[in-house]
């Protein structure tokens, strides 16, 4: 059987950059129950284990790898690369301390994929310091060599050259459409959902730090077929007593919290701080019984957070060497017998 045949994409109809992604695989369940689920985080280890969880999964989970390589098509563009280019060239590993960079970085990871026969890696944003077309095709030929499926979804530089002009969710369509499109295999940008032995992993974009009415509804949607789910977005989700950057849903977000905006030349964030959109989207995913875990990057730094009881799980920079190593497991019977 080949590795992709375990994964469902979901029925796509195509209308531009507003792809809609419906899931038809699943009858609707009604569940208000919260699933139990037992999490373990040893370093980049991560362990789910549950009776809902039938089948074992292993995910590699890369975040903020900040690729930089750039060719003659991106001088045009230099004004607007210039920093980032320039942000991540020499980085120190995250075990040994030894001098690293993004690309060799990237690399070890993705052979480390293979050699834990991995059946998925997940791309959740930063992967490039911004749209180089080089860096791209780079990463579409060295993962696709890998025979291993992926899933990504776009951080906040992967479409973003600083200093241009426009609001940040245009910016963002422009620069899918006309460089990252090919890295999500025919499927929404913006959101998707794949079922992968009896899991709903459901990628939604929300590295604006704000969720749209589409991104919302697609998610009530998916939740509600019952099946056991794992959110996949670049921002972490608003945590008590972190900093703004968990910044989905983050009651203080907003223009007077803003640090960045100059350094990284784009608009302020809102006065009015998130729309009321994102704050029901924020509702709905800790109120979803069946949600069993998030998976975030952004932060640069490993941590997990339970929130209403549901785990968000921040990997630390691949541009460092970091990673997640995560597995799916069905529980035990012997472990049953004792709860």
């Amino acid at each position: 059987m080949k590795r992709r045949s375990f994964i469902k994409e979901t029925t796509t109809v195509c209308t531009g950059l507003g792809l809609s992604t419906v899931s038809c695989t699943q009858a609707q369940i009604n569940n208000d129950k919260p699933f139990e689920v037992y999490v373990t985080m040893n370093e980049e280890k991560v362990s789910f284990h549950s009776a809902v969880i039938k089948e074992k999964i292993k995910i590699i989970h890369i975040a903020d790898t900040h690729l930089y390589m750039d060719d003659e098509r991106g001088l045009p563009f230099k004004s607007y690369s210039n920093r980032m280019a320039k942000a991540y060239n020499q980085t120190k590993h995250f075990k040994t301390n030894t001098s690293t960079n993004p690309q060799k970085a990237f690399e070890e990871t993705l052979a480390y994929a293979k050699q834990v026969n991995a059946d998925v890696i997940t791309l959740i944003g930063d992967i490039f310091s911004f749209p180089s077309e080089l860096a791209i095709e780079w990463v579409i030929s060295k993962i696709k060599a890998t025979g291993i499926p992926y899933i990504y979804i776009a951080g906040n530089h992967d479409w973003h050259y600083e200093g241009m002009e426009g609001k940040l969710a245009l910016l963002r369509d422009q620069w899918i459409e006309k460089r990252l499109m090919p890295l999500y295999q025919g499927n929404n940008p913006l959101m998707a959902s794949y079922d992968i032995k009896g899991i709903k992993f459901l990628a939604i974009d929300n590295s604006t730090y704000e969720i749209n009415d589409e991104q919302l509804r697609f998610f009530s949607e998916q939740v509600s077929y019952g099946m056991p789910v794992v959110l996949l977005i670049h921002i972490p989700m608003y945590a008590p007593g972190k900093k703004i950057s968990y910044g989905c849903g983050n009651p203080f977000w907003g223009a007077k919290t803003d640090r960045n905006y100059e350094l990284e030349r784009r608009p302020k964030w809102p006065e009015n701080g998130h729309t009321k959109t994102t704050f029901e989207f924020y509702k709905k995913v800790f109120d979803s019984p069946n949600l069993i875990g998030i998976f975030t990057g952004h932060i640069h730094k490993n941590s997990i957070e339970f929130i209403k009881g549901k785990p968000q799980i921040v990997s630390d920079d691949n541009a460092s060497g970091a990673y997640l190593d995560v597995d799916f497991i069905p529980m035990e019977q012997e472990y049953k017998n004792i709860i």
